[in-house]
């Protein structure tokens, strides 16, 4: 009956949480992400230029499908510049609430 009872707490808590320095490279790794993330946030500028470029001319020469499209791109840049911007936070958060489930 022991042996069944450890088993289902090992179940319920296996015993793994994160740890801070526990791989070699942690770092490193954190600078490419980091790194990463400016790649990003540098495209999502010019993904923001250029739809409201396409915009913008859509509205002047009366393009109504190239006006919406430049709409919808400055709209999804955005989003996008407002996650990049946010990960940190969004994965701490959800981290943080991950550990409260039991």
């Amino acid at each position: 009956m022991k042996l069944a009872q450890h088993l289902q707490y090992l179940a319920y808590d296996p015993g793994v949480h994160p740890k801070e320095g526990g791989l070699p490279g942690l770092a490193v790794l954190k600078n490419v992400m980091g790194s990463i993330n400016l790649f990003g946030i540098i495209a999502v500028v010019g993904a923001l230029a250029i739809s409201a470029l396409i915009w913008a001319w859509g509205h002047h020469s009366g393009g109504h499908q190239a006006e919406q499209n430049g709409k919808k791109g400055v709209t999804v840049a955005a989003g996008c510049a407002l996650l990049l911007g946010a990960a940190n936070g969004i994965v701490a958060f959800f981290s943080a609430m991950g550990t409260q489930v039991h």
